[in-house]
């Protein structure tokens, strides 16, 4: 039989196909004397990428970008439709989280992260954003909510942009990611498997060298029993404002506070509903070949009848030999959580890391941003402009005996909270990066930790981590 609408269908197939072909075909600019714009960088957060370069005929082509700037309009090169794509494969070899306190033990695994992404962008005021994720874990036995998570949205945004006075206002809603400074303590979590977003409102107004920040968020919480199943709700809150003030080129001081609630907490000594007021102050620059990025956080309030009073500062600071082969750069890292000192008659002093960037540390995750007072130095090559090589020596201590060793984020050792031993170890690091070209990465990086007394009298021993990762972006 017939049907009536082919030819209704057929037409209007046709017409599609069309409008796609003549979108996606380059157009001639009015002025060929202009410099010709370079392609945009692959970034950490894609949604920050403009395509519209592609705009110009002379920028040239490559595989795909018809996929990458599809114009929607005739006359505005800003109003287009981007495709993207990230992968990240890492192989693992580790001695296991806990230096093998429990019933962990040494593994060798992959793990695997896919994302891809479709970028809307109106006239430079709206942008529509989603992105998808994809986590694997193959060959390890031993599974964490941040190692597969195997098809989520991990973003999902809309933000407009408009000019305001003399400054730009914009405003993100939906599931987003954001990090602060150096993600010491609020961060996109890249270094495990599956990355940390937020269910936000996001504002934030520039003018001049000022940016003011307001937000609000439930982080969302990861759980693979089905696809599309991560979830939020006020069980876990965090939000605040934030004042970014540039002094120069290259110096830059922000503060913000911040409120953190958490339901259900369990910490060693203390345990309950967790509300916490966050003031942190960070700084950073260069000058002369010194460069500094110095960071301070109070947090006090309440985890149920207790009272909290917590701390933690972070620095790290080098010189560049920059008339030498290789632009030595000789650093130094000094960092000190609080504990908590388990007497009744003082505050909770447990410091809570919040959403900490576990590289900051090590990427094998062996300790947390709590309880401890950790220095490193270190030395920084760079061999080549495509291959950096960073070679470590540090030192961690307990800041306070009476709380336990942490591990990766905020997790405590059995067996360690209250008992002697304020030494937790000594450890090297060797860390690799190469740019094979503008979208492709290698990483190798090793680490040796030789765990001090209160880890071997708790059952643990010296752990070892080998780290090898690809990383490509389209």
């Amino acid at each position: 039989m017939n049907n009536p609408n082919r030819p209704a269908r057929a037409r209007v197939a046709v017409a599609l196909l069309a409008f796609a072909i003549m979108s996606s075909a380059p157009r001639a600019r009015a002025d060929d004397t202009a410099p010709v714009p370079e392609r945009p960088p692959i970034l950490f957060n894609r949604w920050q990428e403009d395509w519209s370069v592609l705009d110009d005929p002379r920028v040239p082509r490559q595989p795909f970008d018809s996929l990458k700037y599809i114009p929607l309009s005739a006359t505005d090169p800003k109003t287009y439709l981007s495709f993207g794509a990230d992968t990240r494969e890492r192989f693992e070899t580790n001695s296991t989280q806990g230096f093998g306190t429990g019933p962990n033990r040494d593994q060798n695994y992959v793990i695997s992260r896919t994302e891809w992404h479709a970028d809307l962008r109106i006239a430079s005021q709206v942008q529509i954003f989603t992105q998808f994720q994809s986590d694997w874990a193959p060959w390890k036995t031993v599974l964490t909510p941040v190692d597969v998570n195997h098809l989520d949205l991990e973003q999902a945004f809309v933000a407009l942009t408009e000019p305001v006075g003399d400054g730009t206002l914009k405003l993100r809603v939906g599931r987003q990611q954001f990090s602060f400074d150096l993600a010491r303590f609020v961060s996109v979590r890249d270094g495990p498997n599956v990355r940390q977003s937020y269910d936000a409102g996001w504002a934030d107004y520039e003018n001049g060298p000022w940016r003011f920040i307001g937000f609000y968020s439930h982080p969302v919480q990861v759980q693979d029993n089905t696809v599309f199943d991560d979830y939020s709700n006020n069980r876990l809150t965090f939000g605040g404002t934030r004042v970014e003030r540039k002094l120069s080129e290259s110096t830059n001081i922000t503060a913000y506070y911040a409120n953190f609630t958490q339901a259900d907490v369990h910490f060693p000594n203390a345990s309950g509903d967790e509300r916490r007021d966050v003031f942190d102050i960070h700084v950073n620059g260069a000058a002369n070949h010194f460069d500094w990025d110095v960071e301070g956080m109070e947090q006090i309030g309440r985890i149920g009848a207790d009272p909290i009073q917590a701390w933690a500062f972070g620095s790290l600071t080098g010189y560049t030999l920059a008339g030498i082969d290789w632009s030595p750069r000789l650093g130094i890292q000094f960092d000190a959580a609080s504990g908590d000192r388990g007497s009744p008659s003082h505050s909770f002093g447990t410091f809570n890391p919040l959403f900490p960037n576990g590289y900051y540390v090590t990427l094998a995750g062996y300790t947390g941003y709590v309880n401890f007072i950790h220095v490193k130095p270190s030395l920084t090559l760079h061999p080549t402009p495509e291959v950096k090589v960073m070679l470590a020596m540090a030192s961690q201590w307990r800041e306070t005996t009476a709380d336990a060793v942490y591990t990766q984020p905020d997790i405590p050792i059995a067996n360690t909270a209250g008992r002697p031993g304020r030494y937790t170890g000594s450890y090297g690091q060797l860390r690799v990066d190469m740019d094979i070209d503008r979208a492709t990465s290698v990483a190798v990086e090793a680490v040796h930790f030789a765990i001090g007394d209160a880890l071997r009298n708790a059952g643990g021993h010296d752990s070892n981590y080998l780290g090898v990762e690809i990383k490509h972006g389209w």
